[in-house]
């Protein structure tokens, strides 16, 4: 069976720089479509040449790409031609293989919005588009509105779409810029076009997710016939956001119908970043991954409860649609008090620990982990403390270094501007072997600003590690979690922290404690350890006893 091609237009640059608090720098948007060309799609939107200085500055020092790198505008305006509009001549300077102009299809916007008369605006449509294929440009257009437009006035709507395909126009893109419409009116109108005269193999879908169907109906319009899927990576865009592709490619890639009835630029072996490119893009934005997300959360394939777990040990495909290193996930075993030996082996056997059935350490690891929730510690997420807890009831833990004292200060006082100010200061003193370390971090950033007193004490604990110091230097807190678990003046304070390394790797500790910073400095440390063992670094001693100072 001949496979028909789905072509992939990335809009992260253009459309997903419209969410509310993105700004891309000209460097990240360089990175960022060097992720995407690696991720194998076709189109690359980089924004709107002229319409600032990052799109500008970006478009005068392109990326190589194998994607076609892509402007976008608007069709011209009434009462000029193509050749004398300077905001489209702005676009068609930055030279790009293709171009996106944007026009209205709906009647209401050209008569209210525009001001001009619905012949006018097909006539803009129809001689921007030919300019841009006079030019030797791959031309695109977006019809703005479209399946409100159709709605309204679907003869009105359609000669808009053919003002564009008769002029020249590669792609025609039906948007749903509102994202009002349901999957199945999409299905519908978008089969409606093509039976119009618009032939499928020239038709886009442009979708967004204000009633949470963006990748339902991106796919409601590929059932029917469009061959082109518009979207962002991580769902960015303008309100609730546009189409997913990190959502979209791995169901194209991986689910049937379409698996097996349509390719794209994206290979398998691609496929297997699609997690690291998503949480590149978090990573740039500053954001915590979203868990839940589809494919690439980090709770994509997690499984707490034990009838689950016990499953999954024997058959992964019991509770997975599919296999996580399809996409670069990983299968996680959370540990909780409702865990049972299967999810405890499953978790063991997962941190590369084998422990045969019947193996009195298990029952004592369960117990301790019982025991330590009631006292607030949640080891549901953080994973990374539970295999501690296990290696260390196991006898698996190494020592590599004693926390002898740590001290933090928290000062307010007044800067030369009159303004009063704080400054944290931490303190901690480590032994490795017979040496005792000492290091000292104040909170304050490359800005002045204090970060506070679990900054510092991270600075200070990463500061100075002597022999280990090249295991830690990557370590970067990520997120910082605080809760309360008991009300009143007694209350326990739990801490998760998520830290990332130089590798991508994430991973969850915990702390807890009725001191805020007892309970992060317990995180911090649970977090320093478990990078050391996962990295093998070379221990001061083999095992490391319960109770030594630092640890609980």
């Amino acid at each position: 069976m001949t496979q028909e091609r789905l072509y992939l237009f990335d809009t992260t640059l253009r459309d997903g720089q419209q969410t509310q608090g993105v700004q891309f720098s000209t460097p990240e948007k360089l990175r960022i479509a060097a992720v995407l060309d690696r991720l194998g799609v076709d189109y690359i939107e980089g924004g709107w040449p002229g319409a600032n200085p990052t799109d500008s500055e970006f478009f005068a020092h392109p990326p190589q790409t194998r994607a076609i790198l892509t402007a976008f505008g608007m069709t011209k305006r009434a009462g000029r031609s193509a050749a004398n509009d300077e905001v489209l001549s702005g676009v068609l300077n930055a030279r790009t293989p293709a171009v996106c102009l944007v026009g209205k299809t709906h009647d209401f916007h050209v008569t209210r919005a525009l001001g001009i008369t619905l012949d006018e605006n097909l006539d803009n449509i129809a001689q921007s588009v030919a300019h841009l294929v006079a030019q030797g440009r791959e031309a695109l257009f977006d019809a703005e509105h479209f399946f409100d437009g159709y709605k309204a006035n679907p003869d009105y709507a359609l000669r808009c779409l053919k003002a564009a395909y008769d002029a020249g126009a590669r792609w025609v893109v039906l948007c749903d810029t509102n994202g009002g419409t349901l999957p199945s009116e999409i299905g519908a109108v978008t089969r409606a076009v093509i039976e119009a005269g618009i032939p499928g193999d020239h038709l886009g879908i442009h979708t967004h997710d204000d009633t949470g169907n963006a990748a339902a109906g991106t796919l409601a319009a590929v059932d029917a016939g469009a061959r082109q899927v518009q979207g962002t990576l991580n769902g960015l865009g303008e309100r609730c956001g546009n189409a997913n592709l990190i959502t979209l490619i791995p169901t194209l890639l991986l689910k049937e119908p379409y698996a097996s009835r349509y390719e794209t630029g994206v290979t398998l072996e691609a496929l297997a970043g699609i997690t690291r490119a998503s949480r590149l893009l978090d990573d740039i934005l500053n954001r915590v991954p979203r868990k839940s997300s589809p494919y690439v959360g980090a709770s994509a394939f997690a499984h707490k409860a034990g009838l689950h777990a016990s499953a999954i040990l024997k058959d992964p495909t019991t509770y997975e649609h599919i296999e996580p290193g399809t996409v670069g996930n990983a299968r996680i075993i959370p540990m909780s008090n409702q865990a049972g030996q299967s999810n405890l082996r499953r978790r063991l056997s997962e941190a590369g620990l084998t422990v045969e059935t019947g193996n009195p350490a298990l029952a004592r690891i369960l117990e301790v982990v019982k025991d330590r929730e009631a006292q607030g510690y949640s080891y549901d997420t953080a994973q990374a403390s539970f295999e501690l807890v296990a290696r260390r009831e196991l006898g698996l833990l190494p020592e590599f270094f004693e926390v002898k004292r740590y001290k933090v200060t928290v000062e307010r006082r007044k800067n030369k501007y009159n303004q009063m100010v704080s400054l944290s200061e931490a303190v901690v003193v480590v032994k490795i072997g017979d040496e005792k370390v000492m290091s000292v971090s104040e909170s304050v950033d490359s800005s002045g600003h204090d970060r506070g007193p679990v900054n510092a004490l991270a600075k200070a604990l990463n500061k100075d590690l002597g022999r280990f110091q090249p295991y830690i230097d990557d370590i970067r807190l990520v997120d910082f979690k605080v809760r309360i678990t008991d009300g009143g003046t007694e209350a326990v304070t739990r801490v998760v922290i998520d830290s990332e390394d130089s590798t991508g790797q994430r991973w969850s500790t915990v702390g807890v404690s009725a001191n805020i910073v007892d309970a992060s400095f317990e995180a911090l440390l649970d977090a320093m350890v478990w990078k050391l063992v996962r990295d093998g670094a070379p221990p001061v001693h083999a095992v490391r006893p319960l109770g030594i100072a630092g640890t609980s």
